[in-house]
């Protein structure tokens, strides 16, 4: 009975092996999508932190130092909504914003706006997520 009991044993290591997942599992290809929560304000945009030069009338987004770190969130989407109202838009990382929290940011006037937010506000409760490296809206 021993070798019918190792075996089975054997069998059983072999298949939970195999049903195992691999390093190029679905799971491990999706990216974790961190919801930040923080104030929203404006300011008048210019050139960058991230080297490139913008409008007011782009959709620019200026993150805090603690999350910029050496900019690789440069160039890259992120959606906000204002939690007041329920409104979202997508704004592209261009800047750093220095006076920030970790969950703070700072948008161009037309950002704001698109929010459902009018310039006389000034500062929005915000929450925010970024989009995969690569997305467009």
């Amino acid at each position: 009975m021993a070798p019918f009991t190792y075996l089975t044993l054997v069998l059983a290591l072999v298949s939970s092996a195999l049903a195992a997942p691999t390093p190029a599992s679905s799971e491990t290809l999706l990216e974790k999508r961190i919801t930040h929560s923080g104030r929203g304000t404006f300011f008048e945009v210019g050139l960058g932190a991230c080297g490139k030069v913008n409008k007011d009338s782009d959709h620019i987004v200026a993150i805090s130092s603690s999350i910029f770190g050496s900019g690789g969130n440069c160039e890259q989407f992120m959606q906000i909504k204002n939690n007041k109202n329920g409104k979202t838009a997508f704004g592209l990382v261009r800047d750093e914003c220095p006076g920030c929290g970790a969950g703070d940011i700072d948008m161009s006037p037309s950002l704001f706006q698109a929010l459902g937010a009018s310039l006389d506000e000034g500062v929005l409760d915000v929450s925010w997520h970024f989009e995969k490296k690569g997305f467009k809206p």
